[in-house]
């Protein structure tokens, strides 16, 4: 029983699935997608020179630009953000009056002693600031 080429193309895509999902290395879905190129083109009867030639092309095409791209995504994983770092940026709810001697504020749930950056500014009870730093235990708003 003899059968089609491309059916011989769609079974090494197969094949070269399997590795893609046991070992997570994006090239073999790339050389995978080559071949289903190759499918397509001893479907619509092309030779197999031109099978090979499409297999060839589209498999390097798909490596030499999809590959530097996910190494890119890969190395830049974002930052996670913990602790007092976290709370810089975050916007808080003046409790007590805040001046230059102090006052308090409610951030991130919990209520904080808090300064203003300025200390010829002064924010009042239900105002909304904006925290710039935290020093220490206290809290500086703008």
């Amino acid at each position: 029983m003899d059968m089609d080429a491309w059916v011989w193309w769609l079974i090494g895509a197969v094949a070269l699935g399997i590795p893609l999902v046991m070992t997570a290395m994006p090239e073999f879905g790339m050389l995978a997608v080559g071949a289903v190129a190759a499918a397509v083109t001893a479907g619509l009867g092309g030779g197999v020179a031109m099978q090979t030639v499409v297999f060839a092309v589209v498999s390097v095409a798909l490596i030499a630009v999809v590959r530097p791209i996910a190494a890119r995504h890969r190395s830049q994983r974002p930052e996670l953000v913990s602790g007092v770092e976290a709370l810089k940026g975050r916007s808080a709810v003046v409790m007590e009056r805040v001046d230059a001697s102090g006052g308090r504020i409610k951030l991130a749930g919990e209520i904080w002693s808090a300064r203003p950056l300025d200390n010829d500014q002064s924010f009042e009870a239900g105002q909304e600031v904006d925290v710039v730093e935290i020093d220490g235990a206290t809290a500086v708003v703008i």
